[in-house]
């Protein structure tokens, strides 16, 4: 039996209410989109949504853990429903495209500072930078 949002976000203490169902759907169909963007994708499934609704149910569902935000150095914060395993991003330095890698180590940490001066690790965060395919095509062609 599959889980449905509604259910992901009973499970998780959140009523079902139409901005979180709306977002949770834009995230599925849009990964890596930052608050503005899902504004706009949300306005086109519940017209008449207030922005502030988008940024009320991104808090709600990243408290959650229902979303995973990330943020790239140079970009808005940015938001995904891929969870529950230990995957890093690269990111295009021409058009800011981003794209999932998979984790060599595949549990969190997967890497392990020199001091952790105290703190209990969780997790570590890898960006990994670079040009897509469309970027580095256009710069050998121009």
């Amino acid at each position: 039996m599959s889980t449905t949002f509604e259910d992901e976000l009973r499970t998780a203490g959140l009523r079902a209410t139409g901005g979180r169902l709306a977002v949770l759907k834009a995230l599925e169909d849009a990964p890596h989109t930052d608050a503005e963007s899902l504004y706009v994708i949300v306005s086109g499934i519940l017209p008449g949504t207030p922005k502030q609704s988008i940024y009320n149910a991104l808090n709600d569902l990243t408290g959650k853990g229902l979303v995973r935000r990330i943020e790239p150095a140079g970009s808005a914060a940015l938001y995904e429903r891929r969870l529950g395993d230990n995957h890093h991003h690269i990111v295009c330095r021409n058009c800011g495209k981003i794209a999932d890698v998979d984790c060599v180590v595949g549990h969190a940490p997967c890497l392990e500072p020199s001091s952790a001066d105290g703190f209990s690790l969780e997790t570590a965060e890898v960006t990994f930078w670079g040009l897509c395919d469309d970027c580095r095509t256009a710069q050998a062609a121009a």
